[in-house]
């Protein structure tokens, strides 16, 4: 953002790994995405990284209500390179999983305490991902057949936070650093400086 740069080009521009390279690009165009210079307003977020042999890459987008600060998730898209893609359905659903239990840690999953005195006991103040509130995900994976498999679920957590933070930045230019994004910490990144 602070150098005026689309955040998919400025990503390809100064990665060097080719597979990093590919899943960004194989994201963008399952995605169709279209660049430009954040904060847009759009609540577009790309976040990348790389776990048990996996390359990971996503482009999340959210709405954020400007007066609660509640984000809502609107779609998902995840590509890998995991290898070889022995069970494509399988691979599929590990990853929808993967991504359900990284949205559950980047909006609601919070343990808290009081003192030494544990204040979340039970799914009554322990929020985790319900159907109703999972978007649409995507997945795309780039299947080599010559490569040994690697993992397929577990790495698509590592991403999800970091796009959605970087979508809630792109919806309203709110920085949020901390997990869960609740309403109270975007209304409080919100706040002038």
């Amino acid at each position: 953002s602070k150098a005026g740069i689309d955040p998919l080009e400025f990503r390809l521009m100064n990665l060097k790994d080719e597979k990093m390279i590919d899943c960004l690009k194989a994201a963008a165009a399952k995605f169709d995405y279209k660049p430009a210079k954040g904060p847009s307003g759009r609540g577009i977020g790309i976040a990348c990284g790389h776990d048990a042999g996996t390359w990971v890459a996503e482009i999340a987008e959210v709405k954020v209500d400007k007066s609660t600060g509640k984000v809502q998730v609107i779609r998902i898209v995840c590509a890998q390179d995991m290898g070889q893609v022995v069970n494509p359905q399988g691979a599929i659903l590990q990853t929808e999983g993967g991504i359900t239990m990284g949205l559950g840690y980047a909006l609601s999953e919070e343990v808290e305490f009081k003192g030494a005195d544990v204040k979340t006991n039970n799914f009554n103040n322990y929020e985790i991902t319900r159907f109703s509130k999972t978007p649409p995900i995507e997945c795309v994976f780039m299947d080599k057949m010559d490569a040994k498999p690697q993992g397929g679920g577990e790495p698509a957590i590592i991403c999800v936070g970091g796009a959605i933070a970087n979508a809630v930045f792109d919806a309203c230019g709110a920085r949020v650093n901390r997990m869960p994004i609740t309403p109270e910490r975007v209304l409080e990144a919100m706040k002038p400086v």
